[in-house]
């Protein structure tokens, strides 16, 4: 396994890079009752950040970005948006980046383009995290899942970038939801209002809110859902096309 993740490190080139420039993705996880954030551990650091990465000179920014949830995820396919440039003058750290170059037995000086300032064009997705067994990068040790209000502490801004996600995705929720792969093909409203409740971080009145999503007209109803009481049986939704 060492000599695999040597073998990769190797391979990260400044001349194949976009210079200065840099994506990192906020990766939210729902399973129907929690959501969660997808965070690296860097090797023998104690350093804790987003995934993230460098863009090929041959792809588009988008394409990274995509490139790289797919390889800490191993999905294709899903939602995953532009949201935020991060681009401080104090937003770098080089002893950090020391520190991850060194541990993993990186000369500073071929490598050290990755010390330089560099411009974060952040995104964020929205996955089911029962489906996924997260994959490290050849820098870290491990991935994990994090509950959103127990975040360990981030390095560099990474700590804003999610905070800043967070806000984006409450603030359109309502138009983006549609897309998102947190539900069934099919699921009841119930399920629908712990995904707002997740995300929103609060508690909603079942009947409000019930009420408020029919009147946006953007679910389809279908037949009912038999497990208990047929009396109690709640009906199916779709998400209109």
């Amino acid at each position: 396994m060492v000599n695999n993740t040597k073998k990769t490190i190797d391979h990260i080139e400044s001349e194949d890079f976009i210079p200065n420039l840099s994506y990192d993705s906020v990766i939210f996880g729902f399973n129907g009752k929690q959501l969660k954030i997808l965070i690296l551990e860097y090797h023998n650091t104690g350093l804790f950040a987003l995934p993230g990465g460098f863009v090929k000179r041959d792809e588009s920014l988008d394409d990274a970005a995509e490139r790289g949830v797919r390889e800490r995820t191993g999905l294709d396919q899903i939602y995953l948006e532009q949201f935020y440039t991060f681009g401080s003058m104090t937003r770098s750290d080089p002893q950090a980046m020391e520190r991850i170059l060194d541990e993993n037995g990186m000369d500073r000086q071929k490598y050290k383009w990755m010390l330089d300032r560099f411009l974060s064009v952040s995104y964020y997705a929205l996955i089911n995290y029962d489906e996924v067994t997260p994959r490290p990068d050849a820098f870290s040790d491990n991935i994990n899942w994090y509950p959103i209000d127990e975040l360990p502490s981030l390095m560099m801004d990474h700590g804003q970038i999610v905070k800043k996600a967070l806000e984006v995705l409450r603030d359109n929720l309502d138009k983006k939801l549609i897309g998102m792969n947190l539900l069934p093909t099919k699921f009841t409203m119930k399920q629908l209002q712990q995904v707002y409740e997740a995300i929103l971080g609060e508690n909603l009145r079942r009947t409000t809110f019930q009420r408020r999503i029919l009147g946006m007209d953007i679910l389809e109803r279908h037949e009912k859902l038999f497990q208990g009481k047929a009396h109690k049986a709640p009906y199916l939704y779709s998400f209109k096309s």
